[in-house]
């Protein structure tokens, strides 16, 4: 599926994806490009609830041109795995870097600089997900 239609874009198709990426991006603090069969993109997506974190998720299995969005997001960040996490408009990475930013005491306090964490009571907050 994603492989026939990537090899079948053009260069505006292309860069049309590309630039919905980054307005997607743009438009929360906090943003999950996921799958929704994913356990991965379901540990994050938990992980983020469980902080109290609002965040946007993109079901790439349900968009219609989720293949080209993931396509853009490999071009954009060099990763094409989801889930492809953003915060604050930065590229944060993955299922194991977002677990290893929590780990390390650094996720809370990159969601609520965001503000995508609304009054944080602490910045040491770690949730074992």
């Amino acid at each position: 599926m994603g492989i026939a239609s990537s090899s079948s874009s053009t260069p505006e198709s292309r860069a049309m994806a590309l630039a919905k990426v980054k307005e997607i991006v743009a438009s929360a603090p906090v943003v999950v490009f996921s799958k929704s069969y994913c356990p991965f993109c379901v540990r994050v997506k938990q992980l983020f609830e469980k902080l109290g974190a609002t965040f946007k998720a993109i079901e790439m299995d349900v968009e219609s041109d989720g293949a080209a969005l993931q396509d853009a997001l490999k071009e954009w960040t060099g990763q094409r795995t989801v889930p492809n996490v953003f915060i604050n408009g930065k590229h944060i990475g993955g299922c194991d870097d977002t677990m290893a930013l929590n780990n390390e005491k650094k996720l809370v306090p990159l969601l609520t600089e965001a503000g995508a964490i609304a009054g944080s009571t602490s910045k040491e907050s770690t949730i074992t997900a």
